[in-house]
């Protein structure tokens, strides 16, 4: 068995977040819920930066995106969690896995770039506030949110591809709600510790580096304030509250499942659920209410559209 090849594989079954059926029930319910959010938000988000004129800077183009990027990440995870607190055995094809795993580490990836250039975005904007119309010119934002995808990409085939091509001969049952690299592994008939290793390497390194690339950022605005009035640290945190925030609870509980070796995968299920889940329904919150500019501009397109 072990010489057959991924193609014996025609499916597998997704365990979930549990086999309660009790708390299934809670949890669609629950989760329903948050992804409505989820896309409802994001979507107003991105409605409202695109129609108003006011919403032109650097800032707002990257959060359009951002927005844009959450619903399609949660939306390659949670219709497919929802639906299996509903069914015995939450089935998915092995194209339709592969799939999954793509589109995860793709959005997923291409979050924590466009994160980082917002954060870029920020340092230029406090630290260097009269070069900033220069610094963050159209062309470079637009090149900035062209590389983050490009680089969700790559990573996405690097992390899909020594993945789709492992032979799979039994078990298929998954132990997450979504197809990831680690339970994937564990179901393959060869020697995975290479592959393990790699995933480790990309997805690890990227998340890790990415948050000590954002850390630093802060710690740089921070310095630079000193000396300033309390004005202008108020006026400065408030511009970079929201995005720390959205940093921690994205990269944080990423960083804790990609950074180590294959190990408890319920525990990787439940921190899962803070960045696939979570964070992408929280971001439109933790954006808007912090900022008068977008709330003012969502009233007006609510009126409109009324």
């Amino acid at each position: 068995t072990g010489k057959k090849n991924s193609s014996s594989m025609k499916e597998f079954i997704l365990l979930g977040l549990s086999e309660n059926h009790r708390v299934q029930k809670i949890c669609f319910v629950v989760f329903l819920l948050f992804y409505t959010l989820t896309v409802a938000g994001n979507l107003l988000v991105v409605l409202t930066v695109t129609s108003s004129r006011h919403l032109k800077s650097p800032m707002y183009f990257f959060l359009c995106h951002l927005s844009f990027v959450d619903i399609c990440f949660s939306s390659v995870t949670a219709p497919q969690m929802i639906s299996s607190f509903l069914v015995e055995n939450n089935t998915i094809s092995f194209a339709g896995c592969i799939g999954q795993l793509f589109g995860v580490h793709f959005f997923g990836c291409t979050e924590v770039f466009i994160l980082t250039a917002m954060a870029y975005d920020r340092y230029v904007a406090i630290c260097r506030p009269l070069r900033y119309p220069a610094l963050m010119s159209r062309r470079l934002c637009g090149r900035m949110v062209g590389v983050s995808w490009a680089g969700g990409f790559l990573h996405a085939a690097l992390q899909t591809l020594p993945t789709a091509l492992l032979p799979f001969c039994g078990p298929n049952r998954v132990a997450h709600y979504f197809c990831d690299v680690h339970p994937l592994l564990r179901l393959a008939c060869a020697d995975t510790r290479a592959e393990g290793l790699a995933a480790v390497a990309n997805s690890g390194v990227i998340s890790l580096s990415c948050f000590l690339i954002l850390v630093t950022s802060y710690v740089v605005i921070l310095v630079s304030l000193r000396g300033r009035t309390l004005a202008g640290w108020h006026k400065a945190l408030s511009t970079c509250g929201s995005h720390i925030i959205v940093v921690i609870l994205y990269l944080g509980p990423s960083t804790f499942v990609y950074i180590r070796p294959s190990g408890d995968l319920s525990e990787d299920r439940s921190v899962a659920v803070f960045y696939t889940i979570i964070t992408p329904m929280l971001n439109p919150f933790i954006y808007t209410l912090r900022n008068g500019e977008v709330r003012g501009a969502m009233r007006k397109l609510c009126r409109r559209k009324v």
